[in-house]
């Protein structure tokens, strides 16, 4: 019988609140959060273009950069459609099946670009310490089996805490004060014991943000010393350029995680629209900003994007060109047919 009531009270949706206590300015509060996603969507679909039709960057950087660009597409489509639709529409509801969809979708492209940029450091590592070796180690098509090894772990490791998380029951209210479902948020609703499940995501969470994050710090520091013996300066302010772009993305996404996470535990008694802010802005700040760390910092994404918009014009300008040629045609036969007209 409880096992009946369990399920059917798993059936049920849950309610998102949005940013709990400014639910009156939510129609403001929208319009940051839309020029985000509006410039996400744009930024990393015009990286992807440009690496995708500029074959001087078919290279594993690029190629990483792009499984960066797909990352953050995904990232925020699984929250921000949604997020826009409780501030404007009031559609607060969210099935029982999507709001764990939602979860697994932030937390495994966590997971995923965590890994794409342990092997971005593993390839600035190789590329600049070890350039002969360099082309031989990392192919196009290893580069892409990294990708979906990075994805296969994310994945793995994230299938069995929604099994876990599934099986609690949620007897509680079904209102999750927040904009989407974050994990901690909806386990409150839980009423049963949910130690295993987070002692589970807490193990996960450890092991792969800590050894991703000490092997990433190895690998720069490992780059420095070579880096800074080079003769040419040019070369050795192009190097450290290249790395410091990878370093600005690794600090956006580590930093910003962490602060996000430990809001979520700890309060420090701060308001909770405060909590749910850091959260929302860690989901929709770096997918915007990080197509605009490739385009400012790295000289190979910015002649390839203004290739891309060269060619772009160029395809406008011979439309124009082929629409006044098709008028001025029609005129002349319009003179020869009707030269009364004239």
């Amino acid at each position: 019988m409880s096992t009946n009531n369990q399920s059917n009270t798993n059936s049920l949706p849950f309610l998102l609140t949005g940013i709990p206590g400014l639910e009156a300015l939510h129609m403001w509060i929208s319009i940051p959060f839309c020029f985000m996603y509006i410039m996400t969507l744009l930024g990393n679909s015009v990286v992807l273009l440009a690496v995708r039709l500029d074959k001087s960057l078919h290279e594993p950087m690029y190629y990483f950069i792009s499984m960066l660009a797909v990352i953050d597409l995904i990232f925020s489509t699984a929250v921000v459609p949604k997020m826009l639709g409780v501030f404007w529409l009031d559609s607060r509801k969210i099935g029982f099946e999507a709001c764990f969809i939602q979860m697994f979708f932030i937390h495994t492209f966590t997971a995923v670009e965590s890994g794409v940029l342990l092997a971005m450091s593993f390839d600035r590592y190789r590329a600049i310490c070890n350039p002969l070796r360099y082309t031989t180690t990392l192919t196009s098509s290893r580069t892409i089996q990294i990708g979906l090894l990075s994805l296969a772990r994310g994945a793995g490791v994230m299938t069995p805490l929604m099994c876990l998380l599934t099986s609690l029951p949620y007897c509680k209210t079904r209102v999750i004060p927040h904009s989407y479902c974050e994990h901690m948020a909806v386990v409150e609703l839980a009423c049963a014991d949910p130690s295993v499940s987070d002692l589970y995501s807490l193990i996960v969470a450890t092991l792969l943000v800590g050894t991703d994050s000490v092997f990433i710090t190895f690998s720069y520091g490992m780059i420095l010393r070579p880096v800074m013996r080079l003769p040419s300066q040019e070369v050795r302010l192009k190097a450290l350029r290249t790395c410091g772009c990878h370093v600005s993305i690794i600090l956006l996404f580590y930093v910003g995680g962490l602060l996000s996470m430990y809001l979520q535990m700890f309060s420090f008694g701060l308001a909770p629209h405060v909590q749910v802010l850091v959260a929302d802005f860690y989901l929709t700040v770096p997918p915007m900003l990080n197509p605009l760390i490739y385009g400012i910092k790295m000289k190979q994404i910015q002649e390839g994007i203004f290739k891309l918009l060269g060619k772009l014009a160029g395809l406008s300008i011979s439309q124009a060109d082929k629409d006044w040629s098709d008028v001025e045609r029609g005129r002349h036969r319009q003179k020869i047919i009707y030269p009364i007209l004239e």
